[in-house]
């Protein structure tokens, strides 16, 4: 039915028309109409089926006879249509932007009702005829979408563990074995504790579990607990709600447990974490859920947690310093990585390679070492392990030009980082005095066997003070000027801890 001019009254209404008939008649002029306006139209039916496509859109898209796709799911012709939501739901969405391909196509979606109101379907238009009015907003959307992709990549990158097992250094039968070790657990997926020496490679060895375990594609985070001050561990670790506390972000901040999720979250120096944050995180690991500081939701998680320590956590359990219902959830796969050391024969490959590291770095040619030179480091205590040794060699690098690195040229370095690296503290030197007899000034040490006298002389001071103090670690900790940590760690350092 038309409408003619004579049935609209001065107002423009229609007269003797009912909103029933006026919808019969106006909506299909307004479906003829953005049909021949617009760059494509399509419609499905109540099970998302294309019902019909009309052949600008199908030229558009690349389909020669759009009878082809009659019958097919929409998302097996357009993958990024959302007009299943539109039949799901009953809405419209009115302006939206749909990628196809390299394209993305302005476009509006309304559901389609028949007479009855019954949804039986729903419509898509392509208003791209349009599009030249939102350039300037589709030109700033794809610089947005590259940057967005591109930051997503970089922090994927960030967020991968780049080193291997067979990146630890060794082929001794202690470096071995530890190996051995860590690919049994990373074919496993419960929680790892690594116990060992500051600089003996504990998150080398984290990160080659990570990469080795079906987790290989998800994140590895490594957090060190003790470089979090305290007041800001619990926020750091479990993420906080907006507003948490005073100073807190209005928006929500995720914690490191949220960014690793799928992933690994490598806890160092675990034995530091406070005592009020040890249930929470015992809670994490028992049921695989987090609830951040602030917030009343429960966030569930799918996250492998490997844990690292250099101090005595069974000493910390008997102090009450650390929940032992942690200590055993945490001990469920231990690694105890060996001292440098205790592999001794591994020290010419573990310079080897420190040496062609240090000259990629650098971009200097790799520099050499004399038999000589070699031997003394392999006799070395080496208590900072790994990481004291490059230190030293790069230390070689900086003061020597040109010859190959003979003994002499380390000898010097060696006892001044030996004093610099574990200056004994007063007391423990007023105990030693008292324990050893002091070295004749005629007969002075060897230069390369200072570390071993610092050594064995803070070892007599650690058993005088615990034969003084009757065993009690606290009282032998206060004697000795140091922290009971400390005690804790020269202990197992010295191989005391268990007397």
């Amino acid at each position: 039915m038309a409408i003619a001019r004579n049935d609209l009254d001065h107002n423009g209404l229609i007269i003797g028309v009912s909103p029933e008939r006026f919808r019969a008649v106006a909506m299909p002029l307004l479906f003829d109409h953005l049909n021949a306006q617009c760059e494509g139209t399509i419609a499905v039916n109540r099970q998302a089926r294309i019902v019909w496509i009309n052949d600008k859109y199908a030229e558009k898209i690349g389909i020669s006879d759009p009878r082809s796709v009659l019958g097919k799911e929409v998302e097996e012709v357009l993958p990024a249509s959302r007009l299943r939501e539109v039949v799901e739901s009953g809405l419209p969405s009115m302006l939206d932007l749909m990628a196809f391909g390299d394209e993305h196509f302005v476009v509006t979606r309304i559901p389609l009702r028949d007479e009855d109101g019954t949804l039986v379907g729903a419509l898509g238009f392509v208003l791209f005829d349009r599009a030249k009015h939102l350039k300037p907003l589709m030109a700033k959307f794809n610089v947005l979408q590259t940057q967005l992709v591109a930051t997503q990549n970089e922090l994927a990158k960030a967020r991968r563990a780049r080193y291997t097992i067979a990146g630890f250094i060794g082929t001794s039968p202690a470096a071995s074995e530890v190996k051995r070790q860590a690919r049994r657990a990373a074919q496993l997926d419960a929680t790892v504790l690594i116990r060992g020496e500051t600089g003996t490679g504990k998150e080398l060895l984290a990160q080659g579990i990570h990469n080795l375990s079906p987790r290989a594609n998800g994140p590895f985070v490594a957090v060190n607990v003790a470089a979090i001050p305290e007041t800001l561990v619990e926020a750091e670790l479990f993420g906080t709600a907006p507003g948490a506390f005073t100073g807190a972000d209005r928006k929500a901040r995720i914690g490191k447990f949220e960014v690793a999720n799928g992933g690994t979250l490598f806890l160092d120096e675990i034995g530091d974490l406070p005592l009020a944050l040890q249930a929470k995180l015992l809670r994490v690991l028992q049921e695989q859920e987090i609830e951040p500081l602030g917030s009343n939701q429960v966030k569930p998680l799918n996250v492998r947690v490997i844990a690292a320590t250099h101090i005595d956590l069974e000493a910390k359990v008997a102090a009450g310093e650390f929940r032992d219902d942690l200590y055993y959830r945490l001990n469920v796969l231990a690694l105890n990585v060996p001292p440098l050391r205790e592999r001794a024969s591994d020290i010419p490959s573990v310079i080897e390679h420190l040496l062609d590291d240090i000259a990629n770095r650098s971009g200097q040619a790799p520099m050499e070492l004399t038999a000589d030179a070699i031997a003394l480091l392999c006799n070395q205590p080496w208590r900072g392990n790994v990481r004291e040794l490059g230190n030293l060699l790069e230390r070689a690098q900086l003061n020597t030009e040109g010859a190959p690195l003979e003994a002499r040229h380390f000898r010097p370095l060696l006892a001044d980082q030996s004093q610099k690296a574990a200056p004994p503290a007063p007391a423990l030197i007023e105990v030693a005095a008292r324990t050893d007899t002091a070295v004749p000034e005629e007969e002075p040490a060897p230069l390369q066997r200072l570390a071993e006298s610092i050594a064995l002389a803070e070892r007599r001071a650690l058993q005088s003070a615990l034969l003084a103090c009757k065993g009690n670690r606290r009282r032998a900790a206060i004697e000795l000027g140091i922290s009971r940590a400390s005690l804790y760690s020269k202990l197992q350092l010295h191989g005391l801890s268990e007397r």
